[in-house]
């Protein structure tokens, strides 16, 4: 009896040609796009309806031009690891959650100064 192990030329996929790469048709948007779009929406601040009401009563008026600079300098704290934030404007203090990217409830100035706020990790002055 032969205890050697045979080794055999023959593999059962072998005879199988290989195809040729297709071209893949890109129609749609590029993975770039995709991820630019998300991380633009990502950074747009949502206003809590706590916090629209409180604007409101306390007649409360933010110009697009502040909140694109309070959107840009949340999104800064939040890439330094900032969760909540406390945000003062010259007119106004808002509680911002920096991991949602929502203003949780808003003050005037007069207000919060006689008000001390807790479970913060950050504080943006603009």
């Amino acid at each position: 009896m032969d205890h050697r192990i045979q080794q055999l030329n023959y593999h059962p996929l072998s005879h199988i040609k290989q195809q040729s790469k297709k071209t893949v048709d890109h129609t749609g948007p590029s993975f770039k796009e995709l991820l630019g779009n998300t991380i633009k929406e990502d950074t747009t601040l949502k206003i809590s309806k706590h916090a629209e009401k409180r604007l409101t009563e306390r007649n409360i008026k933010i110009d697009q031009e502040l909140w694109n600079k309070i959107e840009q300098k949340v999104h800064e704290a939040k890439g330094k690891g900032v969760s909540d934030s406390l945000v003062v404007t010259d007119q106004a203090a808002l509680i911002v959650s920096a991991k949602n990217n929502t203003v949780i409830t808003a003050m005037d100035r007069i207000e919060a100064s006689s008000q001390i706020f807790t479970n913060i990790n950050g504080t943006i002055l603009i």
